[in-house]
């Protein structure tokens, strides 16, 4: 019986040690896998800055603000001359949080770089856009490609001190009024430079500019789509904006309440800003009044730790007709995921800035275009690659058979091969065909023929040129052509239809004159069925090259297609194998003569199991070296196997973040920026990686999960989750001390209460399963997407997990604490009344009588009699005029004081009872042994004193540990505040401050168990609400606040406590019940 109560008592603590295990296995992971070094590679940017301060010509403005020019070039310049011929196009960069507005120097120099360089080569514009993802029709869009840009780019920065704007939305708010400020001052100076040089006679411009092109960086990014629909900005001076890596749906560090509801008020003006006017009666008014602003949100990938690209989405806030979301790793020229700091620099991606700014201006007015599409058009022609387009889930592509009619418009090359440029004919006879130099032939492929036994796929590779190296025709069969239009005329040609990917660096001869390895592929081309019905013959011409001193030319042109079936190169790499790869890598090989696409399908989302892929050559069809043993030198397999096939590239795609491509891939891993089994999650469960492998060679891949790879990637992810689930364990807790309390029944303590609430099934079911079942229902009551269930219920359950460890640890932390201050404290009071009572010791005899009459002054014995009014009155002054945080710190102080009172009477009365038992003790020992004594009468009085302090402590601990966390949800807030002193502060904001005033209100009514005021709740339909049922309800409401990430929805379910217990003691007072009466239990015996 023994042992089966131990088994009992023991079998908590080890859910509670089983769960902290897990929380410090997963938290050190994390680290270690944040702590390790990215390679982004990106190459740095050089520039040689001058900033221009303009004059403040507004006394309204803030004062610590400013607003600069940024000028390129070494030389010393006059600043006043350099703004009278201010004539370019006005760019506006707004800095992030605790950002400099000297972050816009790599953008600017670039810039300037590129006017005066030109735009790109010809051949960049040769890749077609396949495909648009709705919005505006933009195939008739007019637009000349521009052979050199009409007008510079003058680049304006907002210095906004460096303070932390994703840390409180008062300061946000006031970024973004300066930021309406700086762009009317701007226009301002473009006005006054213009008739600045009419009346000095000197050449003026006669266009004016009358927008301002933003560009922000994190939070920067939602400032300038702040103050697009700032009421005070003037019509139309905002009509382009770019953001870099900034955060459109919430805030990412969603805490303050102020600041989810200004990320909320500013996004529902944009849904408001693209719905067309209307009077009260449904008549037509006017447009929408953001129908001429284009936004482009660019992310920078998984590599971003700071803003996921989750948050940067545009979905649900501004239209595919007037912006598109784009990750740095599938914009042109650029395929790189990198940090949140490096996408400002990072030379790749700010040349492609600078560029498509650059193209936005119009050659007839010298500033950017006014049509709506055609921005549009020229952003998307600009950053978007047709191979991310293309590969849209691993869809073949469509191919118009309208391609004839549209061949004058330029979607056929523009170079043209004269008939006699290409030597005989090749007819293919196998479905995989290699070209290996540019011999100048061509080859027909029998589609018919070919594409036989489910083969009717066909992909191409190659790193040659399209049309100036490679082209490829459909060719229809003249007997089944029902046209009467020669053969000639209709030939399609799909080279156009080919799409660039990066290629890695170029190989190297060994030494002269030697073959080198094959050159990585630089373009592809997929067609499926529907792509080729109605066409007999595939071919693929190349281009000649003349050879070099009578020799043939080196191997380093590469070309492979082939027929497959997509079916044979299939891989399911399911859930258990990921897992299991932790610690056993999971081994795929392919064999010679396989697709060339291979398809590997994984379960579960690599944007939470991050995977590492290698692909080693394991044969290329050579058996033999054909040299006898002993003479085949340093040749081996794997070298000449590298001089016959081209490095594999893998392709992976995500709807959020897009494509992500990894080229000559030989061990990497492969992630993607997604935010799989989230409550409001379309992100597919599963993730397909394509690899794009030489069928020529067989290969042996493996695939391995590495652990801190997940933990990090989960930390990310599901941080903010974590945090709204653990004030639902901590209400949760709460609710399991009242109701015990309400069941006549000790308070138990909070790490008892967090233990029991992971007991299985039942509480285990009510608390964490229930809320999961809850939010799906809702979902499918408001024909919401529902995420994919299981990954969002085992991800959900870790995050609970998590959530029990954190509060767990954090309890035992803070109770250790008071334990130890209490027997500090009683320790130093014993020892100090044992030294009063030596008379000798005269100075502590007088301090003692000197602090007695101080406590002993009417002030003092009021404020000690008055001491929850005269705290109450303290925290919500500072909360209402300071800052929230200080006066959760007062709240904080009160429940600390209170439980370290407890614990040293506890300490104290346990000291007592010990002293006793060895008094009675030793008595006993001197009486004779058969004798009984009466036990002391003050035993039981003392006993029920320690349980009674025992339950006063353990139920202000669990309010000191709600109020905590939410005292720490305003600390990042605080340390802004703490940043602006002296700067001219403002009082916070009415809802962080109402909030705060309900949580202290909570802390102050409820502070005993006894006197608990949410005891007092009147009965509906003839049951009373207890304490345990609202306690239950507001975790539930914690627990949803943490599934949709914004976790400082919390504040709402506490701050409702505080207003219902303010409510029913105010109710009290009317009916002139001052004492509050319950069938409660001081002392029991």
């Amino acid at each position: 019986m023994r042992d089966v109560r131990f088994a009992m008592s023991i079998r908590p603590r080890l859910r509670i040690v089983g769960v902290v295990i897990l929380a410090a296995w997963i938290g050190f992971a994390a680290l270690f896998g944040l702590l390790k070094p990215i390679k982004n590679g990106c190459t740095m940017t050089y520039m040689y800055p001058t900033y221009i301060p303009i004059s403040v010509t507004d006394d309204t403005t803030p004062g610590r603000y400013g607003l600069y020019l940024y000028h390129e070039g070494w030389r010393k310049i006059d600043f006043k001359e350099h703004l009278k011929k201010l004539s370019g196009v006005p760019v506006l960069f707004i800095p992030g949080n605790a950002g400099s507005y000297k972050q816009v120097r790599s953008v600017a120099a670039e810039s300037d770089r590129a006017f005066q360089g030109g735009p790109f080569e010809r051949t960049f514009y040769q890749e077609a856009s396949l495909f648009r993802e709705g919005g505006a029709d933009t195939e008739f869009v007019d637009y000349d490609l521009p052979s050199q840009y009409s007008n510079r780019l003058d680049w304006f920065a907002v210095d906004l001190e460096g303070e932390h704007s994703a840390m409180d939305g008062r300061i946000l708010e006031e970024h973004t009024e300066y930021v309406v400020y700086a762009i009317h001052r701007i226009l301002d100076q473009y006005k006054e430079s213009h008739d600045t040089r009419e009346r000095e006679g000197a050449a003026a411009s006669s266009n004016l500019p009358h927008n301002v092109i933003l560009v922000g960086h994190s939070m920067g990014g939602f400032v300038a789509r702040a103050a697009a629909v700032h009421p005070r900005l003037r019509k139309s001076a905002v009509q382009t904006i770019i953001t870099l890596s900034s955060p459109h749906q919430s805030p990412p560090l969603a805490l303050q309440p102020s600041l989810g509801h200004y990320f909320a008020q500013v996004n529902r003006e944009w849904k408001k800003g693209y719905e067309v006017q209307t009077s009260p009666g449904g008549s037509y008014v006017s447009d929408p009044l953001l129908s001429g602003v284009i936004v482009v949100s660019i992310s920078g990938g998984y590599n971003d730790y700071q803003v996921r690209s989750k948050l940067e989405s545009l979905d649900g806030i501004v239209p595919s007709s007037h912006g598109f979301m784009i990750s740095s790793t599938s914009m042109k020229n650029v395929w790189l995921s990198m940090e949140h700091q490096a996408i400002l620099w990072c030379n790749q991606l700010v040349v492609q800035v600078s560029h498509t700014l650059l193209s936005l201006v119009d050659s007839k007015t010298n500033q950017p275009f006014s049509d709506t599409d055609k921005r549009l058009w020229v952003l998307a022609r600009m950053l978007q690659s047709a191979l991310a387009q293309s590969f849209n889930g691993m869809t073949p592509m469509e191919v118009s058979h309208e391609l004839p009619m549209l061949a004058s418009k330029g979607s056929t090359c523009s170079l043209d091969w004269r008939d006699d440029a290409l030597d005989r004919d090749l007819y293919i006879q196998t479905s995989t065909v290699t070209i290996l130099a540019m011999d100048g032939r061509r080859r027909w492929l029998d589609i018919d023929l070919l594409g036989s036994n489910g083969k009717n796929h066909f992909i191409f590779v190659t790193n040659l040129a399209p049309c100036s190296g490679v082209r490829l025709h459909l060719w229809p069969e003249k007997e089944k052509s029902n046209s009467n239009l020669p053969v000639c005329e209709r030939i399609v040609e799909v080279t156009s239809k080919m799409v660039l990917i990066p290629a890695g660096p170029a190989p190297k001869q060994s030494e002269p004159g030697s073959q080198t390895e094959q050159a990585p592929p630089s373009a592809v081309l997929k067609l499926g069925p529907e792509d080729m019905r109605g066409f007999r013959f595939l071919t693929i011409s190349v281009a000649p090259r003349e050879a070099v001193s009578g020799k043939p030319p080196v191997a380093v042109s590469m070309a492979v297609g082939q027929f497959f079936n997509p079916g044979n190169g299939a891989v399911e790499v399911s859930s258990q194998s990921m897992l299991l790869s932790t610690y056993w890598a999971k081994e795929i090989f392919l064999k010679e003569d396989h697709p060339l696409a291979y398809n590997l399908s994984f379960a579960t989302s690599l944007g939470l199991l991050p995977t590492t892929l290698s692909l080693k050559t394991a044969g290329c069809g050579i058996k033999t070296f054909g040299l006898p043993d002993g003479e085949t030198g340093d040749l081996d397999k794997d070298k000449l196997c590298k001089l016959r096939c081209f490095p594999p590239v893998a392709l992976a795609w995500d709807s959020a973040s897009g494509l992500h491509v990894f080229a000559n891939l030989c061990s990497e891993t492969i992630v993607i920026d997604s935010s799989p089994a989230l409550w409001s999650s379309q992100s597919s469960e599963k993730t397909t990686v394509m690899l794009l492998v030489d069928p020529h060679c067989s290969y042996t891949a493996s695939v391995h999960v590495s652990a801190p790879a997940i933990s990090s990637r989960f930390v990310l992810l599901y941080g903010p989750q974590i945090v709204g689930i653990s004030f639902a364990v901590v209400m949760f807790a709460l609710m399991r001390q009242a109701n015990q309390w309400d069941n006549k029944l000790s308070v138990p303590p909070l790490l008892s209460a967090v233990e029991y609430n992971l007991e299985m099934p039942s509480p285990f079911l009510l608390l964490a399963i229930l809320p999961l079942i809850s939010s799906l229902f809702y979902s499918f009551l408001m024909a919401q997407p529902i995420p994919p269930l299981t990954s969002f219920t085992v991800v959900s359950l870790i995050c609970y997990l998590l959530a029990n460890a954190f509060i767990s640890v954090l309890t035992f932390v803070s109770k250790f604490a008071f334990q130890a201050s209490a027997l500090v404290h009683t320790t130093v009071k014993s020892r100090c009344q044992a030294l009063e009572r030596n008379y000798s010791l005269a100075f502590l005899h007088w301090f003692s009588i000197l602090s007695s009459s101080f406590v002993c002054l009417k002030a003092i014995r009021i404020l000690k009699l008055n001491t929850k009014i005269v705290m109450t009155l303290v925290a919500v002054t500072l909360v209402s005029f300071v800052h929230p945080a200080l006066g959760l710190f007062v709240l904080l102080a009160s429940h600390a004081l209170c439980c370290h009172n407890s614990m040293c009477c506890i300490v104290t009365s346990s000291r007592r009872k010990e002293s006793v038992d060895q008094k009675n003790e030793a008595e006993r020992k001197t009486r004779h042994p058969s004798s009984r004594e009466d036990p002391v009468s003050g035993d039981l009085s003392e006993k029920s004193f320690v349980e009674t302090q025992a339950d006063i402590f353990n139920h202000r601990h669990g309010l000191l540990i709600l109020h905590l966390l939410a005292a720490l949800m305003f600390v990042p807030s605080l340390a802004a505040w703490f940043q602006r002193i002296g700067t001219g502060q403002s009082f916070p904001w009415f809802a962080d401050s109402a909030l705060c005033v309900g949580v202290i209100f909570h802390g102050i009514l409820n502070s005993r168990p006894e006197s608990s005021i949410l005891r007092s709740f009147p009965f509906l339909s003839g049951h009373q609400l207890r304490p345990h049922h609202i306690y239950l309800l507001a975790g539930y409401y914690c627990f949803f606040s943490g599934l949709e990430l914004a976790p400082y929805k919390v504040f709402y379910a506490i701050a409702s406590l505080g207003y219902i217990s303010l409510t029913l003691k105010i109710s009290q007072v009317n009916k002139n019940d001052l004492r509050f009466r319950t069938k409660s239990r001081i002392h029991r015996n």
